[in-house]
């Protein structure tokens, strides 16, 4: 079936989700398998405290959250690149509880961002608008939200290098610094392409998202699985010319979230286009991860550092891991990955949570942002509470969670 048609097939079933969604949460809870009983409920517990701390901080956070200082949240006015996570955190507090504070917050939070679907500058538009703008609108119904990140959508694929096959990551379009620069992390803002292909029936959009996808197939993964932070290409001819970090210890090493990223990106292109190369391309670069966890299943920051496994964690990237690896499981029929998703999660919940702080206003700690730069370094980060709130409610409330982000599969 061509990406066109498919386009066409698929906007129909996004408008239905849309019109019967408008409903609050369904209190209904996944079923308790014998020996999982303990788990379920740590993870009521982690997901009553996050909410329970959102219900005591957000009244008060006066921008977008982008990391702490001193255990309190530092803000941008314009969201960064972080910014559809702050909005996306409340969505999800308000899936698990029902109250509604936590939507009327979520949507006056995401409205902040309605400038930046406009913004050819970054790639990271995936990151602002699919948690914040096309949840709402999956939540809502409300056109308003679809058409914001269908614009958002339009202003990315303006930085695809039809010479290279890449949506590059960083610099404004008229700047030639980093103009053949590719990041793992560009692979999570690829949905939102895939959005924008099967609301409007126009497969461009789709198009560059897979031709982007197979690129950084074919540069990233190392024969072992593991992944570079970056690759650069020469911008005017498509040459690729190597590996490369920023993050990461080396362009020799495996930043951790950026694998993560990789894990989640990979094999959600798989379950919007079926082609199955994206998907063993996300079981190579699971195992490598899986590989060198160590037995907190806490990850390293990067698990090919000289410290490694005996250095600085973050958390981050176990909670997105852990997403990507329920996606995972779902996908390849193997339950092996949604075992170590569990056995991640509940990692999470018992070691890496802030409940033994009165001064804390995020939900994870032991995060870390740029080891290199030493920025951000065993601190929270508003992704780190999202995608831990996502990955247990994928557990614990899954119709809930394919409501907000789609969890479907052509």
């Amino acid at each position: 079936m061509s990406v066109s048609r498919r386009a066409l097939l698929t906007t129909a079933a996004g408008t239905a989700v849309a019109a019967t969604s408008i409903a609050p949460p369904a209190q209904a809870v996944a079923e308790e398998v014998p020996g999982h009983a303990a788990m379920l409920r740590a993870f009521r517990e982690t997901a009553d405290y996050a909410v329970a701390k959102l219900r005591a901080v957000a009244p008060g956070v006066s921008g977008f959250p982008v990391g702490t200082k001193f255990e309190k949240w530092t803000y941008s006015q314009n969201g960064g690149w972080v910014g559809g996570f702050w909005p996306g955190t409340l969505w999800m507090a308000w899936l698990y509880s029902g109250e509604e504070r936590f939507r009327t917050l979520a949507l006056a939070s995401a409205e902040k961002l309605a400038p930046r679907q406009h913004d050819t500058g970054t790639h990271d538009l995936g990151f602002l608008f699919y948690p914040s703008w096309v949840t709402a609108w999956r939540l809502t119904g409300e056109d308003t939200w679809r058409a914001g990140a269908l614009g958002a959508a339009s202003s990315l694929i303006r930085r695809y290098n039809p010479r290279g096959r890449f949506i590059r990551a960083w610099g404004a379009l008229d700047e030639q610094a980093n103009a053949g620069r590719v990041i793992i992390d560009t692979m999570m803002n690829l949905d939102l392409l895939a959005f924008a292909s099967s609301q409007s029936g126009d497969g461009t959009y789709l198009d560059i998202a897979v031709e982007h996808a197979r690129t950084t197939q074919r540069h990233f993964p190392r024969p072992d699985g593991s992944t570079p932070h970056v690759y650069d290409f020469d911008p005017s001819s498509g040459t690729p010319l190597g590996p490369a970090t920023v993050q990461g210890y080396s362009p020799a090493s495996c930043w951790s979230r950026g694998q993560a990223w990789g894990i989640y990106g990979f094999t959600t292109i798989h379950r919007r286009t079926g082609h199955r190369e994206f998907l063993t391309t996300a079981r190579k670069l699971a195992d490598f991860a899986l590989g060198a966890l160590t037995p907190d299943n806490v990850p390293v920051w990067d698990y090919l550092a000289p410290q490694a496994p005996h250095d600085i964690k973050d958390a981050s990237a176990g909670a997105v891991m852990a997403c990507g690896l329920l996606d995972l499981s779902k996908a390849t029929g193997e339950p092996r990955y949604r075992d170590a998703a569990l056995r991640l999660l509940t990692a999470l919940s018992r070691t890496c949570l802030t409940t033994k702080s009165t001064r804390a206003e995020a939900i994870v700690a032991r995060c870390t942002r740029n080891r290199p730069s030493e920025d951000g370094v065993e601190i929270s980060l508003p992704y780190a509470d999202y995608y831990l709130l996502e990955g247990i409610l994928r557990v614990l409330r899954p119709d809930d969670i394919d409501r907000a982000i789609d969890l479907s599969t052509v």
